[in-house]
Order: structure tokens, then C-alpha cells, then sequence
């Protein structure tokens, strides 16, 4: 999340291209607390961005809201956040989920998860790097690397092991890939059930909208399904 310099008005404006109910309480529940008005208006997070631009300086808009950091940091390159100070904030987020340079906070947490065939895999691999292991050749279904899911989770490795491990690393994903990548987070894990490949990466609330309502091709078979 990315505030504009604080307003005292009635009324805030919040671009977001978050799309979850558990928003909505949140926003009701602050205008019922502050009789503060929430503007929302939801798009995808590039879209977002690029409005910012062309409206510069005559922008409407308070508040940016994203579902990656990978987002952000495509804001902050494109000039489009400007630092923000409150107490609040540094009493109740952690430190390393703030910009250093105070550009935007994290609200929420969420989980990149190795998933399983319960039945073809009896000791999955337990960490990132175990997937680029050569025993899971042909057996991994993974998004494209053009998604900011994977690109943050690549860019975690590469503070973690360096540019040339992280590459390397990557490259015994591609190698180990069941098929080449398709479709979203969901659509790994329906690989999973149809039998395409035996382990997938997927955030972990794809895994738990399939307990949570029918989601095709996933709901029906979610107990075949491990996860790591």
C-alpha cells in the first residue's frame, strides 16, 4: 500500500487492484468509525500505474493499493508514490514489510506454495531450491516467469543465494517444468488432479478458494492435493 500526502477531507481515493470482500469490510468499517467516504476505483495494478503517470501532479487519487511488492517497485520506478510518515505505521508493521525510503507499507501476507500429488509423490521437495533438483525433471507445473508472483519469488532467491545461483536455480525449473507454462495460480494446481505433472507452485489462497466454493476442474479433487 502507497498513501498521497495526508488530506483532511471527507472523503479518500483509493486505486486498487485488490478484488477480495475482506476489502470492502475493511473500507466499511472505517467510514462507519471516521464518516471518512472511500472512493474505490479497481483495475489491474499496470493499468494503475499508468494512469498515475498521465494524471501526475492533477491525480485524484490518496491511496495505491497492489497484491505484490514486485507492483510497488514498478511504482516507485515509475515516480508515481511520494513518501508518507505515521506513527502508526511504524508502531504496528514490521520493519521489513516498510520501503525503507517510507514509499509504501505491506497490510497483508501471502504464501507461495510447493503443492503435491498426494498419491505419485511420497517425499516432496521441501524447500524452493529442492525444485530445481533433478529427480523433479518433468514433474513441475509453475506459471510463466512473466507473472510478478514467480519474478518475487525469483528476486527473494537472489538475495538469498545471488544473481548466479538464482539463475541457475531457475534454470533447473525450466528443465523440470511438466509442460510449458499456462494459465494462472489455479491452473497448476488442476494439473496436479489431471495428472500433468506431480508437483506445482501456486499462492496459497488458490489452494483454499477450491475448499471454499466450486471452482472447476479443482474443488472436486482438493484432498488428492499435499502441500509443503
Amino acid at each position: 500500500m502507497a498513501l498521497a500526502a495526508p488530506a483532511f477531507a471527507q472523503e479518500v481515493n483509493i486505486y486498487s487492484s485488490r478484488h477480495y470482500d475482506s476489502d470492502d469490510v475493511l473500507f466499511d468499517a472505517f467510514t462507519e468509525e471516521t464518516g471518512i467516504t472511500v472512493n474505490r476505483i479497481e483495475a489491474d495494478a499496470d493499468e494503475i500505474i499508468a494512469r498515475l503517470e498521465a494524471e501526475g501532479d492533477n491525480s485524484p487519487a490518496d491511496v495505491f493499493i497492489a497484491v505484490d511488492v514486485g507492483r510497488m517497485d514498478r511504482a516507485e520506478e515509475a515516480g508515481v508514490l511520494q513518501p508518507f510518515n505515521s506513527d502508526v505505521i511504524e508502531e504496528r508493521v514490521p520493519e521489513q514489510f516498510q520501503h525503507p525510503d517510507n514509499l509504501w507499507f505491506g497490510v497483508s501476507q501471502r504464501a507461495r506454495i510447493i503443492f503435491y500429488d498426494k498419491e505419485r509423490v511420497e517425499n516432496p521437495p521441501q524447500t524452493y531450491e529442492a525444485l530445481a533438483e533433478p529427480e523433479w525433471k518433468g514433474k513441475i507445473c509453475i506459471r510463466s516467469s512473466s507473472n510478478v508472483y514467480n519474478q518475487s519469488l525469483l528476486a527473494s532467491m537472489i538475495e538469498v543465494h545471488g544473481e548466479e545461483a538464482a539463475r541457475d536455480w531457475a534454470a533447473g525449473i525450466v528443465e523440470n517444468m511438466a509442460r510449458a507454462p499456462q494459465g494462472g495460480d489455479t491452473d497448476q494446481l488442476r494439473g496436479l488432479i489431471s495428472g500433468e505433472c506431480d508437483v506445482a507452485v501456486a499462492n496459497h489462497y488458490y489452494f483454499l478458494r477450491g475448499f471454499g466454493g466450486e471452482v472447476d476442474g479443482l474443488s472436486d479433487e482438493i484432498d488428492s492435493i499435499g502441500w509443503v
